[in-house]
């Protein structure tokens, strides 16, 4: 089993940019694929973006050209980038992986999830 531990999220001004962080421990993060979701207020958690163990991404339509996906395997992290954030960005943020080398959308997919990390991005 893996163990993870999203960081980094905060409050920041529309516009602005911030880097998660999913630290992965007990495996190696790069076995996995691993996808980001996010849960705003009063809606269902929705996939935004994610990484394959070969390294192949895929994005969310809202998020195209604002948000990247990373990985660094001896860190045995992976990093989500957000820029030209925007007040509708604002949610709960998790990370989640997967031994299957693809990328669902569907949360029950994935077998391993982090405690989520709060995102509000102010207008």
């Amino acid at each position: 089993q893996v163990q993870l531990v999203e960081s980094g999220g905060g409050l920041v001004q529309a516009g602005g940019s911030l880097r998660l962080s999913c630290a992965a421990s007990g495996r190696a993060i790069s076995t996995y694929a691993v996808g980001w979701f996010r849960k705003a207020a009063g809606k269902e958690r929705e996939y935004v973006i994610g990484i394959r163990s070969g390294g192949s991404t895929n994005y969310a339509e809202s998020v195209k050209g604002r948000f990247t996906i990373s990985r660094h395997n001896v860190k045995n992290t992976v990093f989500l980038q957000m820029n030209s954030l925007k007040p509708e960005d604002t949610a709960v943020y998790y990370c989640a992986a997967r031994f299957l080398d693809s990328l669902p959308q569907r949360p029950y997919e994935y077998d391993y999830w982090g405690q989520g990390t709060q995102v509000t991005v102010s207008s």
